[in-house]
């Protein structure tokens, strides 16, 4: 079985939905890492040096490659990131190898089969 890494910054408020979303499209779960930084074309916003703009969380999924590109859009819906500047950015990365999965290989493989 083959897994893509689907790696999203989203909002803090966002965060939430983008998750309960991505599982629907196909997502087992996610890694989030709160309180993470990032800055893109414009500099962020500062008011007497401290920064105005809102706190981002790092959300990784761990998906099946038959389900990445469905979940990978479902991300970028919920999360308003081609519809809202500054909203976040989500891609996803090969996954060579894969430890710890081996109990939700068999649920998978159901999914993967019903979807093909």
């Amino acid at each position: 079985m083959h897994f893509k890494l689907l790696v999203a910054l989203v909002s803090d408020e966002k965060t939430d939905k983008v998750i309960e979303a991505a599982r629907k499209a196909g997502a087992m779960g996610a890694t989030i890492i709160n309180n993470a930084r990032g800055e893109g074309v414009s500099q962020t916003r500062t008011f007497l040096g401290l920064n105005l703009e809102t706190q981002r969380d790092l959300v990784m999924f761990l998906v099946e490659e038959h389900h990445s590109r469905k979940v990978l859009e479902i991300i970028a819906e919920v999360g308003e990131m081609e519809s809202s500047s500054g909203a976040g950015i989500a891609f996803q990365l090969d996954v060579e190898d894969a430890v710890g999965v081996s109990h939700q290989v068999k649920l998978l493989a159901e999914r993967v089969e019903e979807a093909l």
